[in-house]
């Protein structure tokens, strides 16, 4: 026999750059992170906060508009600070932060916002002209409130969770004290 008919080669070609089943934009787009709820929390969060925004745009004129300049801004931010926790969340960036980082900026500026949005949103209920455009923005905007404090309330079960997962058990039994601490 022929060496080349016992024996074959031990490498084979490199095959060049795999791309499988994902191509494009959408491998780099990763929604797992989150549980489907959460995500349908941030998505949420961030079309209510967006329509809020609108509405309120559409405002053509106001005769109080301090209140509807404040809206304009938390409504605005909200919308921003939600896109970008979720663009950390769904795309690469996740593996370059700390997770404990990301989780805990996720928590505070969930809470902060939505606290901020349902004041921004009784401000400008209480000072609005009674148009259709802001009725509308302000009901976007306390719903868009209730989604970020119940997003918030929802870290904070699973947190709470994690920490009584956390602690270990005490396995020693407690023996009530029958000599005197002095003695």
């Amino acid at each position: 026999m022929e060496n080349g008919a016992v024996y074959s080669p031990t490498t084979e070609e490199d095959p060049g750059p795999v791309r499988g089943p994902r191509s494009a934009l959408a491998a780099y787009f990763f929604p797992g992170r989150l549980v489907w709820y959460r995500r349908v929390l941030k998505g949420s969060q961030l079309v209510l906060s967006l329509l809020a925004f609108i509405c309120e745009e559409v405002v053509s004129q106001c005769t109080l508009c301090g209140g509807l300049y404040f809206f304009e801004f938390v409504s605005c931010s909200a919308f921003l600070l939600s896109l970008l926790i979720s663009i950390v969340y769904f795309t690469p960036v996740y593996e370059k932060i700390d997770a404990t980082k990301i989780k805990s900026s996720d928590f505070y500026i969930t809470l902060g916002t939505g606290c901020v949005f349902f004041l921004a949103s009784i401000i400008f209920a209480s000072t609005h002209d009674k148009t259709d455009a802001e009725y509308a923005a302000i009901v976007f905007g306390f719903i868009a409130s209730v989604m970020f404090l119940f997003d918030f309330l929802v870290m904070l079960c699973e947190k709470r969770q994690e920490s009584s997962l956390g602690k270990p058990e005490n396995t020693t039994t407690a023996s009530p004290l029958t000599e005197p601490l002095n003695a």
